[in-house]
């Protein structure tokens, strides 16, 4: 990969690294305007993949995110480490698992894509208490993904409240 339009940061990085391929969310994250939305908007097709193509039970589902944010701890340390900056825009591991986790037992179809993409947006962004608190108080690649592990929890009841309002 060419890096001279990245940052000093972001050049640090090995992008035949798959683990610092990863932390960048396979490059969403290293476009320069909104990485975690973009990185956010590359968890879709990923949740596409594993819900309509390989059709995954809930359990498989679960285990999966539940894997990679437990491995996105390392992913995010790896790559915060290298790049010698904690949680540095570029590494949306983070909002892939968080976007996961939002996305447990929710309905099929777009609508339900679209309301938790927008709500753990909301909740990422905002941060509104404990998510907010985690955020500024936990380090390393746990504190790179507790924050987004818990908006993913939190947009996750949003989508499940309006799925039993709805449905």
């Amino acid at each position: 990969m060419k890096k001279d339009f990245l940052s000093p940061e972001l050049q640090k990085l090995n992008y035949a690294n798959p683990v610092h391929l990863a932390a960048v969310g396979f490059g969403s994250g290293l476009l320069p305007k909104a990485p975690g939305t973009m990185g956010t908007v590359a968890a879709i097709p990923l949740y596409l993949l594993m819900t309509n193509v390989f059709e995954l039970g809930l359990w498989q589902y679960i285990a999966i995110v539940a894997l990679a944010s437990v491995i996105g701890v390392y992913i995010c340390a790896s790559a915060s480490k290298a790049m010698g900056v904690h949680d540095h825009g570029a590494i949306v591991w983070d909002e892939i698992a968080g976007y996961g986790i939002t996305m447990i037992a929710a309905p099929q179809g777009w609508m339900w894509v679209i309301l938790g993409f927008a709500l753990f947006r909301f909740f990422d962004i905002v941060k509104p208490g404990p998510i907010g608190w985690l955020d500024k108080n936990t380090h390393g690649g746990f504190g790179i993904m507790v924050d987004d592990v818990l908006a993913g929890i939190f947009a996750l009841a949003g989508v499940q409240l309006v799925a039993y309002m709805v449905l």
